[in-house]
């Protein structure tokens, strides 16, 4: 008889107190991911924690029917997720559901008046030319004081000086540019490289330079004057704002340039292409986005421009952003600057070397792909003819969420307690390793809930505390499929050791093929679904993954060592494994036959 080789299966039989360190290692870091990250309880949902959902649904405008496409929906959601983030909810969700509706759920402690505001109302963009820009925070220099009307300090004019030469430098390199879209693009800008005035010139001067045409009022009235005849006292007032303005913090920026009209100057904030917060104080809309007829995210492969962003202007916008780029183009930085200013915030500041008269322009700069589509989209947002109107808002307190949280949970107890019962009285000493297989599963997933939630927002909502029950039986169905090809083995006569390691192959294909079916039922309701639903799919696919892992990693290995104790090897009849129970046939022997004489002479008589 030839001994079988030993090979990589014997060596994994032999060792598996490897698979069960490996698995006690991805649960230690996980939790102490968990607790690192300060999130040591899953994100709750609006219907488990309470707040506000709001419908809203897509109107075209007349002869507009086409408008309500997938590009402006997305287009729509992203606009409305940077109008939810600005008040400073983080937690809060916008997404399609259908072709033409947009479910918006805030959670609770957001004031929802505002936010139904906030999220109903069309978009509103603009070009305002840029008058003064610094950063903004910790980092940020000094403001002149708004008493300085003459100019700046020798102190401040030095400060000025650098930070403008840095920033010329750093715009000739890197920054945005937008140029002639008919021209190519991609050197720096002359005026950008020779710029090394003040970006942080006191702001009275700036205000005074004001390059901009006010935005002409909708009854066709003629421009109205500079912002800096209106008066001393709207000057100081706004270099007021400038200078306590702190754009690192939420709640400012959320109000910076709040009641502003596009024919008076104003502050914004915005963030620079290393992240950081700038302030701005901005000039009177010189182009209204409505004026943008579309605008697209290109590669340029002409030059090494990269990823850029082209715009088309209405015959009406041409010949503003002609106009305003042709006197932007005559300053030093930051005025010959222009901010796309979308809700009150700036998306892009690029700059301007000359007049762009062709109707179309093109903005180039360190742009990746998803940055390019991100401002194309935003810019395409200001023309599009769509507007939302409130179909349903729905309040969920947060005691009627602890409620459906709490019986969720009992559910899920109940569950898992009848589940744990069967296994007792049915698998007797197995249920001890099914039981530790469950409470394996039950940890990693509720440290990978806990964890998903920060990194990618997910919400834990009652559908997906019934993924989570449902999934009690999916893993348990697995230990079963597994114990139940071991006791197969047990009564064909084996002993239990052999018996584990015969039964594993077949169970492992049973158990792979029942959770890829689990998984692709998930899956495809997690796509073809919105809502709540997809958190019941989500949760579903994950624990089903997480049973392959367990059982793989936790439950064969720990069945392995306990084949080696007395007390499972006897067939104990507490032990779930009694060849008597399990009605074991004995093993087959071959009996030998009784030999025969041998032969010899024959008697004739016996003949």
């Amino acid at each position: 008889m030839v001994a079988p080789k030993k090979g990589k299966n014997a060596s994994a039989q032999s060792k598996p107190g490897r698979s069960l360190a490996l698995i006690l290692i991805a649960i230690v870091a996980l939790t102490g991911g968990m607790f690192a990250s300060g999130h040591t309880t899953p994100r709750l949902g609006i219907d488990l924690a309470g707040g506000t959902s709001i419908t809203l649904r897509a109107v075209p405008e007349a002869g507009q029917e086409s408008a309500i496409n997938k590009t402006n929906m997305d287009t729509a959601v992203e606009i409305m997720n940077r109008r939810v983030n600005g008040l400073g909810v983080s937690e809060a969700e916008v997404q399609t559901q259908g072709d033409r509706n947009i479910i918006v759920n805030i959670p609770k402690g957001t004031n929802s008046k505002e936010a139904r505001q906030q999220v109903g109302t069309t978009a509103k963009l603009y070009f305002r030319p840029v008058l003064a820009t610094e950063l903004s925070g910790a980092n940020a220099t000094g403001t002149p004081s708004a008493s300085e009307t003459g100019g700046a300090s020798d102190k401040a004019t030095d400060k000025a000086t650098d930070k403008a030469t840095d920033k010329a430098t750093d715009k000739a390199t890197e920054g945005d540019k937008a140029t002639d879209g008919d021209k190519a693009s991609g050197t720096p800008s002359d005026s950008a490289s020779a710029s090394a005035t003040s970006q942080g010139r006191a702001a009275s001067d700036a205000l005074k330079a004001d390059p901009s045409p006010s935005a002409t009022s909708s009854d066709g009235a003629s421009p109205s004057p500079s912002a800096s005849a209106s008066g001393d006292d709207a000057t100081a007032k706004l270099q007021q704002q400038y200078a306590a303005l702190d754009c690192t913090d939420k709640n400012a920026r959320a109000k910076a340039g709040d009641g502003a009209k596009p024919s008076e100057q104003t502050v914004a904030c915005g963030q620079n292409s290393q992240g950081q917060w700038q302030k701005y104080i901005l000039g009177a809309a010189a182009v209204d986005g409505t004026e943008v007829d579309e605008a697209e995210a290109v590669y340029n492969t002409q030059t090494a421009a990269g990823w850029t962003v082209t715009m088309k202007f209405t015959d009406k916008g041409s010949k503003k952003f002609a106009d305003i780029t042709g006197k932007l183009a005559q300053n030093q930085s930051p005025q010959n600057q222009f901010a796309i200013v979308l809700d009150n915030e700036v998306v892009s500041d690029p700059y301007v070397s000359q007049a762009l008269t062709g109707g179309n322009a093109e903005i180039s700069g360190s742009f990746d792909q998803e940055e390019a589509q991100s401002l194309a989209n935003m810019l395409s947002y200001g023309a599009l003819p769509l507007t939302f109107k409130e179909d349903s808002v729905t309040t969920v307190t947060a005691a009627l969420g602890g409620e459906q949280l709490h019986a969720g949970l009992i559910a899920g107890a109940i569950g898992l307690a009848l589940v744990v019962l069967y296994l007792l009285f049915y698998y007797r000493g197995l249920s001890f390793i099914a039981v530790c297989s469950l409470l394996v599963s039950a940890g990693l997933t509720y440290v990978i809930m806990a964890l998903l939630g920060p990194t990618i927002g997910f919400a834990l909502n009652l559908p997906a505390v019934c993924g989570a029950i449902v999934a009690i039986g999916i893993t348990a169905d697995s230990f079963i499929v597994y114990f139940e090809r071991v006791r197969d083995e047990i009564r064909e006569g084996r002993t239990l050791r052999p018996a584990v390691e015969r039964a594993w192959p077949r169970a492992r294909r049973t158990i792979l093929v029942s959770d890829f079916v689990s998984f692709l039922a998930a899956a495809v309701l997690f796509v073809v679904t919105v809502g709540k639903v997809q958190g019941f799919a989500f949760t579903l696919g994950l624990t089903t993954l997480l049973d392959v892992v367990v059982v793989f990693l936790f439950t064969k290995p720990l069945l392995t060592l306990m084949a080696r104790r007395k007390f499972f090897s006897s067939g104990h009849k507490w032990s779930g494994l009694d060849p008597k129970a399990l009605g074991a046939k004995p093993p087959l022997r071959r009996t030998r036959r009784p030999s025969r004489p041998a032969a010899g002479p024959v008697d004739p008589k016996e003949a």
